[in-house]
């Protein structure tokens, strides 16, 4: 049980340091979407950075057989819910790790599975991946209004878990700036 602790507290940390600060400072543009096919986009058209100006976006890097990409989905769902009304978007970004993880198909039916019903593009080539710099599945990264990344966030989240409060509280945060 002080293992647990420990161990907890050590995730903790780690999830504040590969945060990143809110301070305009930090913040860099989002890189624009590398896929501009339709069918390289699921579940809307192909959107740009322009399309998301005015909102705040979340952009979750995922892959359907990483477990705590979909274990997290329940969690995205409700946040997806409690704050679209109020100007906020997902954006999923599939990056696959395996080669069956590129196959449409399969990328569809685990959509359907999982009940997504945000934006999905395909990212096969892990173009975006690369442009993100990004390392891990599931990454969350939160755009404010004017298409600036305010805040990086990684690893398996549950609602009500610190990780899951604290993301929240970004939202809200940008969700209040003019």
């Amino acid at each position: 049980m002080k293992n647990q602790g420990r161990l907890t507290l050590l995730g903790f940390i780690i999830a504040l340091f590969l945060s990143a600060n809110l301070e305009a400072g930090d913040a860099y543009p989002l890189p624009e979407f590398t896929q501009t096919a339709p069918q390289e986009w699921l579940n809307s058209p192909p959107l740009s950075k322009k399309d998301l100006l005015g909102k705040v976006v979340l952009v979750d890097i995922w892959t359907f057989d990483c477990w705590n990409c979909y274990r997290s989905f329940p969690w995205l769902h409700g946040v997806e819910v409690r704050y679209k009304p109020k100007g906020f978007q997902i954006i999923g970004i599939h990056s696959p790790e395996f080669e069956h993880e590129k196959i449409h198909a399969n990328i569809k039916a685990k959509i359907k599975q999982f009940k997504i019903t945000n934006p999905v593009m395909v990212d096969n080539d892990m173009r975006y991946w690369k442009s993100l710099n990004n390392r891990y599945w599931p990454t969350y990264y939160l755009v404010d209004k004017r298409g600036q990344v305010r805040a990086t966030f990684v690893g398996e989240t549950h609602a009500d878990s610190a990780q899951a409060k604290n993301i929240e509280g970004v939202i809200e945060t940008l969700l209040a700036e003019k």
